[in-house]
């Protein structure tokens, strides 16, 4: 490629990758150079300050018609828009909640590391809203996942982070394999990686052998993909990551990942098997096998929310209960309603803000016990009246409860069941899952207010984890009671 055909690009709609590319250049130098003595957390208040930007540059782009730039792998759509505005607002709330976070057992000595990882994995996210090629995509994936996995076991003394690392790689690993595999049969059946080109090509399948063997590459890849949604049975690893993990980087895990991991299963599936249809025979291979995502919302929903339900550590709690939301957001990939989009947006907005304020919570409660027992929130009302009705209307929320976004999100998905063909059984395990999960998180809000508090002592409350709790409270209830702002936006996007 010539110097001429690459200045002809456009590569303006790439300015948020570049900011946030070149806050990690920068953070990488300055963590490099600076004398050991300096507490790190300015290169946090640098990475916000960079997430700040890139926010910025993104909102100055909505109104730009959607471009496409270096051969049709880069693409800057309403989905990228959206999606993207998701994350970087997500990853900000985040990386107020590590500027806070105390460190332990050795992390100190990396929490240098820990900002220009975090960063790169987000640069990863973000390059997935935006592919529009199999290999981007890929690469934007990888990028994520890797750091993930370096992020999970930055504790490098502890042995449950240590643990946690491991399995996640192990997972990760495999998961990536049966992924690539997929993706390779799609290539081969259509010559190309370009997901546009794809679409085209295999809209007409030309006989049975094809067909077979497409519907097999939609198998692997969605089996790789569960794995990153952490969604039945494909989750094991997802509990003793979140356990074993610092504080953010389950925050990070369970909202951001999760996001970028739904974003990659609606790019792929919608691109490439929704159009493809079998010469001869009715339906495309996206709907021939929507069966089996119906299992699989179904078994995520009911294992994610019953397993929940015996757990006695707050994270491994929230970890199943993560489980389940996947299975929420699954079960909108599979009614594929005509409001599918907007519905796994709204929710997966909802979900960033009432999860990262419990997760804000739940560091604070863990820092002052050194423990992450339900138990330890017992009293907490007593202690701090502030942080127990906050957390008590983020878990209200996350319970569906009508007035919060939570409630809206799943109405949402719960009205789509019932568009076109009506999924009537995935309605009902909906509703019946939903009343599960009220007594895990009401079992929360029974110790933080009807349980002796064993410790009196009050909670210093840092200035990023008031910053968190505020956004996550108004946005919870904002968007319950008036979800058209978001609507609106959507709608008057490019």
């Amino acid at each position: 490629m010539s110097l001429k055909t690459l200045s002809e690009f456009n590569w303006s709609v790439m300015t948020p990758e570049f900011i946030i590319l070149g806050v990690i250049a920068l953070l990488t130098l300055l963590d490099l150079f600076m004398p050991k003595r300096l507490d790190r957390r300015i290169l946090g208040w640098l990475s916000i300050a960079g997430i700040f930007a890139a926010i910025v540059s993104v909102v100055s782009l909505l109104s730009v018609e959607p471009t496409s730039i270096l051969h049709d792998t880069f693409t800057l759509d309403t989905f990228g828009k959206a999606f993207k505005l998701l994350l970087l607002a997500g990853a900000g709330l985040v990386m107020f909640l590590a500027v806070s976070y105390e460190a332990k057992d050795g992390m100190e000595d990396y929490r240098g590391e820990f900002y220009y990882l975090f960063l790169t994995a987000l640069l990863g996210a973000m390059f997935m809203t935006s592919s529009s090629d199999l290999i981007t995509l890929f690469i934007g994936l990888e990028l994520l996942s890797i750091s993930s996995y370096i992020l999970a076991g930055i504790r490098k003394h502890n042995l449950k982070s240590n643990e946690s690392a491991m399995k996640y790689v192990i997972n990760g690993g495999i998961s990536t394999a049966i992924t690539l595999f997929g993706m390779s049969y799609v290539y081969g059946l259509s010559g190309t990686t370009n997901l546009g080109e794809i679409a085209n090509t295999l809209s007409m399948v030309a006989d049975g052998q094809q067909a077979y063997l497409l519907g097999l590459a939609f198998l692997m890849i969605l089996v790789g993909l569960s794995f990153k949604l952490a969604s039945a049975p494909f989750h094991m690893w997802a509990p003793d990551v979140y356990q074993g993990a610092p504080t953010p980087v389950t925050a990070f895990l369970s909202v951001v990942s999760k996001t970028a991991g739904f974003v990659i299963v609606i790019r792929i599936l919608i691109a490439v098997f929704y159009n493809a249809a079998p010469s001869g025979e009715g339906g495309s291979i996206l709907f021939r096998m929507h069966d089996y995502l119906a299992f699989l919302a179904a078994a995520t929903m009911i294992i994610g929310n019953v397993v929940a339900l015996k757990q006695t550590n707050i994270k491994r709690m929230f970890a199943y209960s993560s489980i389940a939301h996947a299975g929420y957001l699954l079960v909108a990939l599979t009614t594929m309603s005509s409001n599918m989009i907007f519905s796994v947006w709204f929710y997966l907005l909802a979900y960033m803000l009432m999860n990262l304020g419990a997760f804000a919570v739940i560091q604070v409660i863990t820092e002052k016990s050194g423990s992450t027992k339900i138990a330890d929130f017992a009293g907490l009302y007593r202690r701090s009246p502030v942080l127990a009705v906050t957390m008590g209307i983020l878990l209200v929320s996350l319970a569906g409860f009508p007035g919060t976004a939570g409630f809206i999100g799943k109405l949402n998905i719960f009205v789509g069941a019932f568009y076109g063909e009506p999924h009537y059984v995935l309605a009902s395990i909906m509703i019946a899952t939903t009343v599960v999960s009220y007594f895990y998180y009401f079992g929360v809000m029974t110790q933080m207010f009807f349980r002796p508090a064993r410790d009196e002592s009050k909670f210093n409350v840092p200035f990023g984890i008031i910053v968190v709790l505020i956004v996550a409270v108004v946005g919870s209830i904002l968007f319950g009671i008036a979800p058209n702002i978001a609507l609106d936006f959507l709608n008057n996007l490019q």
